[in-house]
């Protein structure tokens, strides 16, 4: 996409994004101080749309850094957003499943209460608020559980502990759907192109994968797939406690972007084939 500015440039979407549109330009924090609202504003003049793929992503450490949570989560987008709708021009923004409380077993659509349980995800909360407030076309994605063959996740963490051990421990009461980075990439390119030609489309949106499984589920598919003997003993989350609690329930009713934008969920079992062959390829 001819003019797209991508705030984020080391971050597992943003990587994706680059191999779909290279033509873009990235904004690695050299380049746009992600706790100086300001500097981002700035950087937007002359974009003709901007995804902000840059966020403060340190779960636990956000519980004894909230400043520089809420200044990279919820100020700094914020500022892009007023900054987009002063130029005229579409902007979209990632958020996270974490601004829910993860109670019940439903999936969660739009609309339904929030409720973070920690900095973090109140951080991305903020942060949405700021986005829909500032005016202007603006669109953000509620995502959970992203993976990709670059930066850290899930996946790798597994197969480097899958490689070093026998049998490890990982939770097994919270549930969600994990998303493949490549597939993020793809729609919000998608929504922005969109977006471009229709002024009237944006809003809130979930894009999580299918089909819904534990962590403990993934990661005993994770090592099948690998060819990897290691076990994996599914333990509670009271049993592995943190300093920023999770949500028990991570599920996202993704129905809104399919109906408005044509986007079905991802499966998140091919993405993870995807993911695996690049790595050994690599």
């Amino acid at each position: 996409m001819q003019g797209l500015l991508v705030f984020g440039r080391s971050g597992q979407v943003a990587r994706e994004v680059a191999r779909l549109a290279p033509q873009a330009r990235f904004l690695g924090r050299d380049q746009a101080d992600l706790t100086d609202p300001d500097a981002c504003a700035r950087a937007i003049r002359g974009a003709a749309a901007v995804l902000n793929a840059a966020a403060y992503t340190a779960v636990d450490q956000a519980e004894t850094e909230p400043q520089t949570a809420y200044a990279v989560n919820a100020l700094a987008p914020g500022a892009m957003a007023q900054a987009a709708a002063a130029e005229g021009i579409p902007f979209l923004h990632l958020s996270s499943d974490y601004v829910f409380d993860g109670s019940g077993d439903h999936a969660r659509a739009e609309d339904a209460p929030t409720g973070p349980l920690g900095v973090y995800g109140a951080s991305k909360l903020a942060g949405e608020q700021a986005v829909a407030q500032a005016g202007g076309q603006w669109a953000v994605i509620r995502t959970s559980w992203v993976f990709s063959a670059q930066g850290r996740n899930f996946v790798k963490t597994m197969l480097r502990l899958g490689a070093e051990r026998d049998e490890v421990s990982v939770v097994g009461d919270q549930i969600g759907g994990p998303t493949p980075a490549d597939a993020i990439a793809v729609a919000v390119l998608h929504m922005l192109a969109r977006m471009r030609d229709d002024p009237s489309k944006g809003g809130l949106y979930h894009f999580a994968g299918d089909p819904q499984i534990s962590w403990a589920d993934f990661a005993a598919r994770i090592m099948a797939r690998a060819g990897m003997a290691c076990r994996i003993r599914p333990i509670a989350s009271a049993d592995y406690p943190t300093p920023a609690r999770r949500p028990l329930n991570s599920r996202l009713d993704c129905a809104a972007i399919t109906r408005d934008f044509g986007l079905a969920r991802p499966d998140w079992r091919d993405g993870l084939d995807r993911v695996l062959a690049e790595l050994r390829a690599t």
